[in-house]
């Protein structure tokens, strides 16, 4: 079924919730949004392959969410995506260790908004706390989050170990176990708990 390319931001918000035809509703945000989201990443410091990762999670976060009540309607869902983006990417930037001094103005910015964000931005760091939920994915997916998260090997390092046949099917394999690990998770409040603890870089 074709969806309506002029649907609103409350359209695709119910659409979301309801997980009608929820695959498609991202997909019309993708094509929105996409090349604003890429473009931001872009001008700091990143590549086209480290936006296509970003904006990925990016959407893994817009549907948590839309799906726990934390998005009020305060601002535009682009508004909602580009301020997600740019803390996904800020973290990311920390996360190699590198300083970009120009960030630093952002982290004053939007503290609610950044807030809400935070607790559901989706990063591994510390393995620790999701080892049951972690232990209930197949062993690929626990290989590729591993190797990306906690042994923080690069895109192209962990597509060589796992012989996978290109970067795009390691990124989409990745996609599919992030969502699969946060799915498993919402079940389970106290492990939901645990797992957005080690998410966060604390």
């Amino acid at each position: 079924m074709k969806l309506n390319q002029n649907l609103d931001d409350q359209d695709l918000i119910e659409l979301i919730l309801t997980k009608k035809q929820q695959n498609m509703a991202l997909n019309l945000l993708y094509k929105r949004h996409y090349g604003l989201l890429e473009n931001y990443v872009l001008q700091n410091s990143g590549s086209s392959e480290d936006a296509g990762d970003v904006i990925q999670e990016v959407m893994l976060v817009f549907v948590q969410m839309i799906t726990q009540g934390k998005f009020r309607g305060e601002s535009t869902i682009k508004s909602l995506l580009y301020n997600i983006c740019r803390n996904l990417w800020i973290s990311e930037l920390r996360r190699r260790k590198s300083t970009f001094a120009r960030h630093e103005k952002y982290e004053m910015e939007s503290e609610k908004t950044e807030l809400d964000i935070s607790e559901s931005i989706a990063r591994t760091e510390n393995l620790k706390y999701i080892m049951k939920v972690f232990n209930q994915l197949g062993e690929q997916c626990k290989k590729v989050l591993q190797l990306f998260y906690y042994e923080e090997l690069t895109m192209k390092e962990v597509c060589e170990k796992l012989n996978y046949s290109s970067e795009q099917v390691l990124r989409n394999k990745k996609y599919k176990c992030l969502k699969s690990l946060i799915e498993k998770t919402q079940s389970s409040p106290q492990i939901y708990k645990n797992l957005q603890k080690a998410l966060r870089h604390e």
